[in-house]
Formats: structure tokens, sequence, C-alpha cells
């Protein structure tokens, strides 16, 4: 038997799939016009728009960025800050949510209060820079990686995901004898794959997005990120040196930084957008099982 929508179902449907719509162009306008202007010289961009002919085309831009020493640095800095932070996130995020999934696990409540309160409360800035300072952190990797590491959400999400997971599996591991470290690397942790690979992607994504802490903890120019080598370049409007040579004109200097501004955001952009389509499945099974209760 087939459903039958009413009038006033049908009348929903239509603007969902409206709003859809609507939210889908004003993702992929922006995306396509910075796209399009990394390709185009800035002086046709300004005088003609817009323009698919292919003889207003260049490539300047990214030529520039690959042959700049800093972008191609910070591109490396930034994958190996995202992946280490990524895979500390992870780690710790299953190890302290495990325990608070387990029935009768002494202090949970206390545990889960606790975390809860950092949530909503923190140090802030100069307390936590003078305990990294303490800590002999500045100017290193770990002053980006562990400060935020533990994320209290994502002990919620893995927490809710391993509760919903059969307890008859755990029953009738421990009647074969196995041990709560042989069943959380046995069963748990293949059981949540799904959720694991949610929480990388988010710390991924975070810390690849992330330039303040790298701002305030890194001094040597030579540790810094991509995306504080395009902040200078995006907000400061400031171009690196090599990127130009020191007899062109203060226009040519504009022109370029312009061209170039594009063409970083296009790079820039490029892993995370490679990376969802073979995370995507894992996502919206781990995010929803994660999230439901």
């Amino acid at each position: 038997m087939q459903f039958q929508h009413t009038r006033s179902d049908r009348a929903l449907l239509v603007a969902n799939k409206l709003m859809l719509v609507l939210f889908t162009l004003i993702i992929l306008i922006p995306l396509f016009y910075i796209l399009l202007a990394s390709f185009l010289d800035p002086n046709v961009l300004l005088r003609k728009g817009l323009n698919l002919s292919t003889s207003d085309w260049t490539l300047e831009g990214y030529r520039r960025i690959f042959q700049n020493d800093a972008i191609v640095r910070g591109f490396f800095n930034a994958f190996l800050y995202s992946g280490v932070f990524a895979l500390v996130t992870v780690v710790t995020s299953i190890l302290a949510a495990y325990p608070l999934a387990i029935d009768g696990f002494k202090g949970k409540k206390f545990f889960m209060v606790f975390f809860l309160i950092t949530m909503f409360f923190n140090g802030g800035l100069i307390p936590t820079y003078l305990v990294i300072r303490d800590l002999g952190m500045l100017n290193t990797i770990w002053a980006i990686v562990l400060p935020g590491a533990v994320s209290v959400f994502n002990i919620i999400l893995a927490r809710t995901y391993f509760k919903a997971i059969p307890k008859e599996l755990f029953e009738a591991a421990r009647i074969d004898g196995a041990s709560d470290l042989h069943i959380f690397f046995k069963i748990v942790v293949p059981l949540a794959k799904p959720i694991i690979l949610v929480l990388a992607l988010y710390a991924f994504v975070a810390q690849w997005n992330s330039y303040f802490d790298a701002m305030i903890y890194l001094e040597d120019p030579a540790m810094h990120p991509l995306q504080l080598v395009l902040r200078s370049i995006l907000i400061q409007n400031e171009v690196q040196p090599g990127m130009i040579s020191d007899q062109l004109a203060m226009a040519e200097l504009k022109k370029v930084s312009e061209m170039i501004k594009y063409s970083s955001i296009i790079i820039s952009s490029l892993p995370l957008l490679i990376m969802y389509p073979f995370f995507q499945k894992y996502f919206e099974k781990g995010a929803m099982v994660g999230s439901i209760k």
C-alpha cells in the first residue's frame, strides 16, 4: 500500500526542497566565484567580471604560490598539525568515553560533571599561555596539539555511541574470559570505526581552519601553518617575499596580491573537499548514532 501525502505534506515537501536548493546555491555560488576568479587576471575580473573565456585565464596565481617556500612549508605544517591533533583527539576521546559508557563504573557521574564544567569555564588566554610557557611547549608542535586535544563534546558523542553497542557482546566476551582491554581493542574499537572517523574528521577540520593558537604560541615563521601564512595575505593584504620582484609597482603588487588570494583559498580548501567524500558514509552513521539517545 502506497502512502498518500496530504496537500499540506506536499506543500511542506516542496518548501523543504526549495530551501535546500536555496542553501545549496548560497554555498555553491561563492565557491564557483572564487574558483573561477583564481584563474582570471585581476584586471580582467575587474573589467569584465567572471569570464568563461579560456583566453583570459591564467595560472600565474598558482605558479607564484607553489614557488613560495612559506606557503609550501605552511601547507605541510598544517597537514602535520592537523593529523597529529586528530590522532591525539581521537585517542583521548575514546579512552575517556569507554569507561563512562560502562554500567557500574564508580565515579562516572563525578567525571561527567567535571568534564561538563570545562565546557563552560576555562582558564583564559593569559593563564593558558603561562602554563604552556612554563611547560616549555612554546614554539613547538605540542603547543598547537595538546591544549585543545581533549574535547568534551567528542567524549559525549563517543560515549553515546558506545552505550548503543549491545551489552550482550560484552557479557559474552567476559564469559569467555576477556579482560576490559581485550574487549576494548577487539570488540569496541572495530565496531566504533564510524564514530572514530567522525571524530577524526571533526578534529582535522577544526585544526586545519585554526590559526589563532599558532599566532600566539609559534614565534618561528618556519613553523607557521598554512592558515597563518594565508592570514597575512587575506587579512593584512601582504604578499610574502619571493612572490614579486622589487621592481614591480604598487599597482602590480595589489594585482598579484588579489590573484594570490583566490588561489590560496582554493588550495587551502582542497584537502577538506577531497577528504569528505571518503568519510561521508561513516559520517552519516557515526554522527547520527552518536548524537541520538
